[in-house]
């Protein structure tokens, strides 16, 4: 009788919208009646605060998982604190291995535990009065809103879980941290490098030794050994340093360096710091090829059939003054590569990937095609800019961009190849060019002054 009116009160103290009258109970009627006649002193509330909830006895786990499931843990109503949680917990965990295995009741105290970790989590990593925004070493972190996607903190290499906490992602280098891992960061964004300075490290493997770096993380300065004690060195074959396991999860990429001297596009290991640069800096044109390795282009095949590109910059001309091509915006088939319209020296890592797979060799042949149609074909007003050979005065009318001709550096006439190089004399267009200069600047004789 005594378990019956204790559970009596507890049910009249929290009343719950899921629970439901039901019929044939042999103590409501009797535990309705006494929860009337109790006094202000006796409430349940004051008893409840009296009596420690985790108790290990079988009567009080009754007491407490009789409830519905839907309704708030009996242990969240006392632990107020992270320290009171974290001995709820441990006393729940002790009842689950007390009884029975596969039981309703240790399902039951299963269930009220996972209730007391996800508060614990709560209450270690707020999310109500966190700012969307936060600046942080030149970062910028948004909040994120996503709760499904599971991602990794680059602070502490451990799980970020978007259901119960909260993390930040920079807008510039995505870095993704817990909200409590923010003011633990030590190293800037790497955007700032990118905006900067962008440029590669063009030796291979750089490698110091990890005396120069005191046998600690380049990045984060932990302790670090070859013999894993008390964390393993990795290298990354990008700068040649070595880093903990922390700042180096073995990302592979492909090292600027080797595709340039050796055109080895193997992937290889990397820091986390280095996998960002490389991936910020990959569609960034800024290798001149030419310069750093000229002999280059006498060994791979690939890089000669990109000489497509001079022939667009000579067709970005006729595009810029015809205005059929300006509304069809022919030039943004390039968008993705807008230093092919500028200039045929500077490459990004990114064209040198596309040369090796025979991506890119494809995709210009199909724009030179695009662009080659609309001006010879499509436009009269292109067409009406082009050449006719002054040295034959035969064939068809003559682009700059075509095979079979050759351009003059002076005045940029076009001519046939072979008769621009089996002419000993001088181009036509420049001779009358200077016969018109010298015209100009003749001093009149006197009998014309008369």
């Amino acid at each position: 009788m005594e378990y019956d009116e204790k559970l009596a009160r507890f049910r009249q103290a929290h009343l719950n919208p899921f629970n439901k009258q039901l019929p044939g109970r042999q103590h409501e009627h009797s535990a309705d009646k006494d929860s009337e006649d109790l006094s202000p002193e006796d409430s349940p509330l004051d008893q409840l605060h009296q009596e420690p909830e985790f108790r290990c006895t079988e009567r009080m786990m009754d007491l407490g998982l009789a409830e519905d499931h839907f309704s708030r843990p009996v242990g969240l109503f006392l632990a107020s604190d992270i320290e009171q949680l974290r001995q709820a917990i441990e006393e729940c965990k002790q009842v689950i291995l007390e009884l029975p295995e596969h039981s309703e009741k240790q399902k039951d105290a299963v269930v009220r535990l996972i209730h007391l970790r996800l508060k614990l989590q709560e209450l270690k990593d707020p999310n109500e009065d966190e700012p969307n925004i936060r600046v942080l070493l030149e970062h910028r972190f948004y909040k994120e809103k996503s709760k499904s996607v599971k991602q990794t903190c680059d602070k502490c290499s451990t799980i970020i879980w978007g259901l119960i906490q909260t993390w930040y992602t920079c807008t510039g280098c995505y870095y993704r941290c817990h909200s409590k891992c923010l003011n633990l960061i030590s190293k800037p964004c790497v955007r700032s490098k990118v905006s900067h300075q962008a440029e590669y490290e063009l030796n291979i493997c750089p490698e110091t030794g990890l005396d120069s770096q005191d046998y600690r993380c380049a990045e984060c300065r932990a302790p670090v050994s070859l013999r894993g004690v008390p964390s393993e060195a990795r290298q990354c074959d990008y700068t040649g340093q070595y880093y903990c396991s922390n700042c180096h999860w073995n990302d592979l990429a492909v090292i600027p360096a080797r595709v340039i001297h050796n055109w080895d596009f193997e992937p290889r290991k990397v820091s986390r710091c280095s996998m960002r640069y490389l991936t910020l800096m990959v569609s960034r044109p800024v290798l001149k090829l030419r310069e750093i390795n000229p002999l280059l282009f006498n060994y791979v095949e690939e890089l000669v059939e990109i000489r497509l590109r001079q022939d667009i910059l000579l067709m970005k001309p006729y595009f810029i003054t015809c205005k059929e091509a300006m509304e069809a915006r022919l030039l943004l088939q390039l968008q993705d590569r807008q230093h092919f319209v500028e200039n045929d020296e500077m490459y990004s890592l990114q064209d040198l990937v596309d040369i090796n797979i025979g991506r890119l060799s494809c995709s210009l042949t199909e724009i030179h095609t695009l662009f080659a149609k609309h001006i010879k074909l499509d436009c009269e007003r292109c067409q009406a800019k082009g050449f006719v050979c002054e040295l034959c005065k035969e064939g068809d009318v003559l682009f700059p961009f075509d095979s079979h001709t050759s351009v003059c550096t002076d005045c940029s006439a076009v001519f046939h190849r072979d008769c621009y190089y089996d002419n000993s004399t001088t181009c036509p267009k420049c001779a009358r060019l200077n016969l018109r200069k010298q015209s100009l600047f003749q001093e009149p004789s006197p009998e014309a002054e008369a």
